[in-house]
């Protein structure tokens, strides 16, 4: 079996080409590298894994991926070689993603990528319930007593 499931951060954004597929369909694949800390590890090490997606894995990666979102792949292992202009032979390591996630919250991202603004927009402006300020998470603490209808937009 052939699985390889990994969660890190996108060292820069996705680089995206396009390409004529199968009966002619233009083709998206992105390939991007990403940071994943050791499991184990004492210190900050991390591993850089290459990875690649194809179709609408890609054009999800062009649309919503940058530098610094961490997001969990899974796919399969590829290993290949080719000749370089010198006539050397270079091996090549990397993931065929099948399937890719964010592994945190859009805020937690943007956090990690660039500063933000402190006039941040209140995304329960406008509806019945109180604002509950956020956790440490990124999710909404919901207070005691809601039982029935819980604030979502």
């Amino acid at each position: 079996m052939n699985k390889a499931i990994l969660m890190g951060r996108l060292t820069k954004n996705p680089e995206i080409k396009h390409t004529q597929g199968k009966q002619g369909k233009d083709l998206a694949i992105a390939r991007y590298t990403l940071a994943v800390k050791r499991w184990n590890s004492k210190e900050d090490e991390a591993d850089f894994i290459n990875c690649v997606a194809f179709g609408r894995s890609a054009e999800f990666a062009e649309k919503y991926l940058h530098q610094g979102t961490k997001i969990l792949v899974s796919g399969r292992i590829q290993t290949g070689s080719y000749t370089n202009k010198d006539g050397q032979r270079v091996y090549t390591t990397e993931v065929i993603v099948e399937e890719h996630e964010f592994a945190e919250s859009r805020s937690s991202s943007d956090n990690n990528a660039a500063p933000k603004s402190s006039a941040a927009p209140n995304p329960q402006a406008g509806n019945n319930f109180p604002p509950f300020p956020p956790t440490d998470d990124g999710f909404m603490s919901i207070p005691d007593g809601i039982d029935e209808e819980l604030p979502f937009q």
